[in-house]
């Protein structure tokens, strides 16, 4: 069997980057089915859906144990290549290899022979390469379709390989979700799907001369598999009510993994888009049936727009309305937010004055990117360009304070990066304690009338999505035992009273109630509009 190509130093060191500016920059990383990734010494090529630029590269890399695989060889488009800058510097020094694609080069036809040649011999050295089939990042809901190199690399290394029987390659598919793709302290999940293994023994029809359609299969078969485990949405409209209705179904509080919020927005997904295909065929009774029910689910749909409209004028969330508070308890729990927030904020102050600089950087550099282009062709890089950004502002603090204080330099190299991250965990808790008093004082002004009306919305609401939940999707009739018997304590989840209030102090993590969080003073609902 091969024995891979052996880690180098670089190598090394750009997955150590890659860990800490990801570590920072996202609130958790939830990797699933790690022991699913073939080891090193068995070829291996990694797709993965691609939505987030150069930011995916750096989560897959991170994401696969160095225990499993000596390394993953990255492909990524030629222009990121040859220029005097960090990102190019990055890519290069992780033995990635460049890509020509038709758009950069005037839709011209060209020439990537080299770097297919390249990509073999990796494989056939018992290498896992790393691709993203969708052929290019783009800032949109759904999975692009995937284009068939890699199936064709597929081929090229059977046929290459054809007198060897003990040949085998896999095709290990991932699929990445972003709560929020480019927001600070956002939430990532990584899932690892079964590989799918192919020999020349076992599939000839892969060996050269082979038909296309066979490449069409084995392509349709990765598509199926990276969609499954991500929210596929043809609209952000829709992803939008679907997160409504998962909230709804399974309130705020529900001890639920990161990977079970996922599965159970994209069941929502695909209940809502489903009737944008209605059943054609069949019976009269059954075709009327199907109507009626894909009827019910376009009207749920577009009164759930509605319901999160009205909550979005009125700044609050829905968990507001499901319990509705008195007057007293609103201003009693006002109160302990503000206290809370201005006690976190207040110990937070000396390592604002060191993150200060970070965030104005930050800030001026996406701003400035953001006015470069439309959002469809942008947009993917901005959690890129500030992990960028936010890695040199970051070290120049560091730097310029241990030079300012060169006689307790060794006391200082340490505490600087110390006293920023717990900054950071305060900062967090800061945030979501003020948010949470803003949406109190918000609610004072919604009105007994209004909040009456909202609820009354809502209940009629949660009943049919309980019933499109347990009566047609098949979900459990009772979520919150559910999701917690199947281990929702994990990745900052609180198991108890005491170790609430110990996570506002952790080191490793925030205490975390929602998935949707960002480090925002407002809740993240809404996204960019269609088609810009």
């Amino acid at each position: 069997m091969p024995e891979g190509t052996p880690t180098s130093w670089s190598y090394v060191f750009v997955r150590l980057l890659f860990k800490f500016v990801l570590k920072i920059f996202y609130g958790s990383i939830v990797v699933e089915n790690a022991e699913l990734i073939p080891k090193t010494g068995q070829p291996c090529i990694v797709c993965a859906n691609h939505s987030n630029s150069l930011t995916d590269a750096l989560v897959l890399v991170a994401s696969i144990p160095p225990q499993t695989r000596n390394m993953l060889r990255l492909t990524a488009k030629s222009t990121q290549f040859g220029h005097r800058t960090f990102t190019s510097w990055l890519i290069e020094s992780a033995g990635t290899v460049p890509i020509k694609r038709r758009k950069d080069f005037n839709d011209e036809s060209v020439d990537n022979r080299e770097a297919m040649q390249k990509l073999m011999e990796a494989l056939e050295l018992g290498d896992a390469i790393c691709m993203f089939p969708e052929g290019m990042s783009r800032y949109h809901p759904t999975i692009a379709p995937l284009k068939t190199g890699v199936a064709r690399i597929i081929s090229d290394v059977l046929t290459r390989n054809r007198d060897n029987p003990d040949f085998s390659i896999s095709i290990l598919t991932c699929s990445i979700t972003y709560m929020h793709r480019q927001h600070f302290r956002s939430d990532v999940l990584v899932t690892f799907h079964p590989a799918f293994k192919f020999t020349p023994k076992d599939n000839p029809e892969l060996l050269a001369p082979v038909e296309f359609n066979h490449i069409r299969e084995v392509t349709w078969r990765m598509q199926e598999q990276i969609s499954s485990g991500t929210i596929d949405s043809p609209s952000w409209e829709l992803v939008r009510s679907a997160k409504l209705a998962s909230r709804m179904y399974a309130p705020l509080g529900t001890r639920m993994s990161l990977g079970d919020y996922v599965r159970l927005t994209r069941t929502f997904v695909e209940a809502f888009k489903a009737p944008e295909h209605p059943l054609k065929v069949g019976p009269p009774d059954e075709r009327d049936e199907c109507a009626t029910e894909d009827f019910e689910i376009q009207r749920l749909r577009r009164d759930l727009k509605n319901y999160q409209d009205q909550l979005v004028r009125w700044g609050v969330k829905d968990d507001r309305i499901r319990r509705p508070l008195s007057r007293r308890a609103i201003l009693f729990r006002m109160t302990i937010r503000l206290s809370w927030s201005l006690f976190l904020f207040t110990l937070s102050i000396p390592g604002l004055i060191l993150w200060t600089p970070v965030f104005i950087t930050t800030f001026y550099a996406v701003h400035n990117f953001k006015k470069s282009g439309p959002i469809w062709d942008t947009w993917d890089e901005i959690a890129q360009y500030k992990l960028v950004y936010g890695l040199f502002s970051g070290l120049s603090v560091w730097l310029t304070s241990v030079l300012l204080t060169l006689p307790v330099a060794p006391i200082t190299i340490v505490m600087v990066p110390a006293l920023m991250w717990m900054t950071l965990r305060w900062l967090e808790d800061a945030v979501s304690a003020f948010r949470a008093f803003a949406a109190l004082t918000r609610l004072l002004r919604v009105g007994k009338v209004t909040l009456k009306s909202l609820w009354d919305t809502r209940e009629g609401l949660h009943a049919r999505i309980k019933n499109l939940a347990v009566g047609t999707l098949g979900l459990p009739a009772d979520p919150e035992k559910y999701f917690l018997e199947r281990g929702g304590q994990e990745k900052g989840r609180v198991r108890g009273r005491l170790e609430s209030g110990a996570k506002y102090f952790s080191v490793r993590r925030r205490r975390k109630r929602d998935w949707n969080e960002t480090l925002r003073l407002y809740d993240k609902v809404d996204f960019p509009d269609e088609g810009l």
